[in-house]
């Protein structure tokens, strides 16, 4: 370690330059491939060749543009994560990237360029980023911010042999890392399929409704951004926001996502524990949580304007089973196909309320089949908990490794121990 010298990170550059200012209307559908930040993951290469965007070779002299060659590093200044890099394969294609992207091309006899996309996976990496990013809803970090990063760069026959080693433990956890995930999601899958094939039921004992003669959806107050912010204090209510919603119909709350009102809330919209919500607006244009539905657990809870509260007309039907209606794929499908905005997306109670529901008339039927899907849900979020762990375990070894490696102790006899 003591032949370790540290170094900012543009001193061991030979090009260190952001990417073009490409507009929409500069777009092609053949020529120069734009490489933009959804294809720099954390630490690979994203091909994403069903979203390749491109522009003219007219256009790239038009505009200037720098071109991009394989073997050259991309660092992305956007999030999620700010700083992610990878290095650029052979994509066959001549390629030029996004304004957002800092070309980075490493002189090589001083530095191996995976060396540098090992350590921009570290803590060590992540939390230098983060103490120069700026921005409140979207992180980023000027170019300017990135290129005065300090690294530990031992002699580079040193750097070689731990990009060795670390390849080759990577591999094995990357695969452990897939193989849990795939797990997760066939999980979740026969759940979800157990929960279509519920609601796809048609019998003599059950009818057909439009949700309009069931419920009502109302909005919420509209909070000024400024009236509320993060904070620990108890005693003031807690405005939900879309961000406190799971893809799986539950609310969470940490000391990120959890905004409390500062002044004195109006009068009516503290909501009830037991009442229905559902996410009217959607900040990703993917859609995730878009009208997803949420029980409210816990008291001091102000209703938000992106968010609908669910008032039921009658009694027809029950509360629970709505909740699992409206997680299913035909009533999901449908809300992210009438969302308006673009990037973010926006549902209304008209087009929600428009839906029809299936349910059996008799209501200790379908108490019975909320009491089967709360058996089954319970079974399969116990199996997520133990990928979800599993997975936790295996970024944390990742993790391991990365500090060894960047503090001078890193073996091949030191994976071992780590990997028993």
């Amino acid at each position: 370690m003591n032949r370790w010298k540290i170094i900012e990170l543009a001193e061991v550059c030979s090009v260190f330059t952001d990417g073009d200012w490409v507009e929409k209307k500069d777009q092609d559908t053949s020529g120069i491939r734009l490489i933009q930040t959804g294809n720099i993951g954390i630490g690979d290469f994203k091909n994403r060749i069903e979203k390749a965007r491109y522009i003219s070779y007219e256009t790239f002299k038009k505009l200037n543009c720098k071109q991009v060659f394989e073997g050259d590093c991309l660092i992305s200044r956007l999030p999620d994560p700010v700083g992610r890099a990878c290095i650029i394969p052979d994509t066959g294609e001549d390629m030029i990237t996004a304004v957002d992207c800092t070309i980075v091309r490493f002189k090589e006899n001083i530095i191996h360029p995976k060396f540098f996309t090992f350590y921009s996976q570290s803590y060590k990496y992540i939390r230098q980023v983060n103490s120069v990013c700026t921005g409140t809803t979207r992180k980023r970090i000027s170019r300017k911010n990135l290129a005065k990063l300090r690294i530990p760069l031992p002699p580079l026959s040193e750097q070689k042999q731990i990009v060795e080693i670390l390849d080759k433990a990577f591999e094995g956890i990357d695969r452990a890392i897939a193989n849990t995930e795939k797990n997760l999601a066939n999980a979740r899958e026969v759940f979800e399929n157990y929960l279509n094939n519920i609601f796809s039921q048609q019998s003599e004992d059950w009818v057909e409704k439009k949700l309009r003669d069931l419920i009502e959806i109302s909005h919420g107050y509209a909070f000024k951004g400024s009236d509320f912010k993060e904070s620990n204090d108890s005693t003031k209510p807690i405005v939900l926001t879309p961000g406190n919603y799971t893809e799986r119909g539950k609310l969470y709350f940490t000391p990120k996502n959890t905004k409390r009102l500062m002044n004195n809330p109006p009068n009516g919209y503290l909501f009830n524990i037991g009442d229905l919500t559902i996410v009217m607006t959607d900040l990703s244009s993917k859609m995730k949580i878009l009208g997803k539905p949420a029980f409210i657990e816990h008291p001091n809870i102000l209703h938000n304007q992106r968010i609908g509260r669910v008032i039921f007309k009658n009694n027809l039907v029950n509360s629970k089973y709505l909740f699992y209606f409206l997680q299913t794929r035909i009533i999901s499908d449908y809300i992210k196909a009438t969302a308006t905005g673009t990037m973010v997306r926006h549902t209304a109670p008209k087009r929600i309320l428009a839906n029809n529901i299936y349910l059996p008339k008799n209501p200790n039927k379908q108490s019975e089949i909320v009491e089967k899907l709360d058996r089954v849900s319970a079974q399969t979020e116990r199996l997520e908990a133990i990928y979800q762990r599993k997975l936790e375990s295996l970024q944390e070894l990742k993790q391991s490794l990365l500090h060894k490696a960047f503090t001078g102790e890193l073996t091949n006899s030191t994976v071992e121990e780590i990997a028993a």
